[in-house]
């Protein structure tokens, strides 16, 4: 196991998720004292969401991983009046979150085309100043790459994730036969007879303690936190990771991996979910459904039985559970558009939302004038 977990982190680090930069605005010009000329100002540097980009590609372009912007030009006889420097602009992948060492948000990179301002330039050199300028603004700030999908793919190791990924969409997920199987976040397109595409992120299969960053489990949840619905996948017949860890069947999964999920952070939990049971295809897998349904309609009552850090505080309410074959196809249609009603019926809530909070804001832009009853003192609101 020691082994699986050492080829786990060799091949996730070809997968960047997280990169550190050194960024410095460019340093003002200085002022010429006796003409008054005013230094240009320094270069500031952005980063700036690019299409068809990895933080791996920018690691390999940038090995020193420094970025500084252009100096301001000085005051002179021929240009009183300096050129700012040139500004430096830091290409990223759609979907990052850029932060100060400290965590602090900058900005977030949502479409291409955002963008983030980093590191400010200096002041040129001015009166005010005495003619001196003052340096660029420099700071270690990180890019945090967290996948923007419709739906992410939840569940424990050897759940058939990747397979299903595989067999919804045109995404090819590296498989093995060991329990580790996804090595990187994974997004597939499913394809409709409309041409509507819906997104599916494959995150790597969690472990029991991935919320205290067991495993890789901050790298592949904090994936989970931009996804618009989740899917639950678990094994009918239940999962062991190892010889020397307890099995769990597929209804204890379902709690463990709702337990992991609220650990981490509890807000996930509010996020639609359907329940994905796969491996249908296996003999008795019928008889085995029925009595994973049984349990969940009776949650509260069986959770007693299960150790008390398994139980989470709030029990997930599926919107729709799914029996499926990654192997064979079974069920797989239903599924696909079970997971397009479902954003479109999300869709069409927050719309309605939008909507009701525009009309509200709009009522209060505009001023009420009451209008004064016949046979009364006409108010101040009348010209005299």
């Amino acid at each position: 196991m020691v082994w699986i977990s050492r080829a786990c982190w060799r091949k996730y680090g070809n997968f960047v998720d997280n990169l550190r930069l050194y960024v410095k605005g460019g340093s003002g010009g200085m002022g010429l004292p006796r003409l008054g000329g005013q230094g240009g100002n320094g270069g500031d540097v952005w980063v700036v969401a690019k299409k068809d980009l990895t933080l791996k590609r920018i690691k390999d372009k940038h090995p020193q991983k420094r970025f500084v912007a252009g100096v301001g030009s000085n005051s002179s006889i021929r240009a009183l009046k300096g050129s700012k420097g040139e500004d430096v602009q830091i290409p990223a992948p759609v979907g990052i979150s850029v932060t100060t060492d400290g965590g602090r948000v900058l900005g977030e990179l949502n479409r291409e085309g955002d963008r983030v301002l980093v590191a400010r330039g200096g002041q040129g050199g001015s009166l005010h100043s005495g003619f001196l300028p003052s340096k660029g603004q420099i700071c270690q700030i990180r890019l945090d790459l967290r996948l923007i999908a419709d739906f992410g793919l939840v569940g424990f190791p050897n759940a058939g994730k990747s397979s299903l990924l595989t067999a919804l969409s045109h995404a090819t997920p590296e498989i093995a036969s060991y329990p580790f199987t996804t090595m990187r976040p994974e997004i597939g397109k499913v394809m409709y007879e409309d041409h509507k595409q819906v997104s599916v992120a494959d995150l790597p299969g969690l472990i029991e303690g991935a919320h205290m960053n067991r495993g890789m489990g901050h790298k592949f949840l904090k994936h989970v936190e931009r996804t618009k619905q989740l899917l639950f996948v678990v094994d009918v017949f239940g999962f062991q990771l190892a010889n020397n860890t307890p099995f769990r069947s597929a209804f204890e999964t379902v709690q463990l991996l709702t337990k992991e999920l609220e650990l981490y952070k509890e807000e996930l939990l509010s996020k639609p979910a359907i329940l994905v049971v796969n491996k249908m295809d296996l003999p008795d897998a019928e008889e085995k459904l029925r009595d994973l349904e049984t349990q969940l309609e009776n949650q509260e009552e069986l959770s007693q039985l299960l150790p008390e850090d398994m139980i989470p505080s709030s029990f997930l309410q599926f919107k729709h559970t799914v029996p499926v074959s990654a192997q064979t196809g079974l069920g797989l249609p239903c599924l696909k558009a079970l997971v397009r009603q479902s954003l479109e019926e999300q869709d069409a809530v927050e719309t309605e939302i939008q909507r009701t909070q525009r009309l509200q804001e709009l009522r209060r832009e505009i001023p009420v004038i009451a209008k004064p009853s016949w046979g009364q003192a006409q108010s101040s609101w009348e010209t005299t």
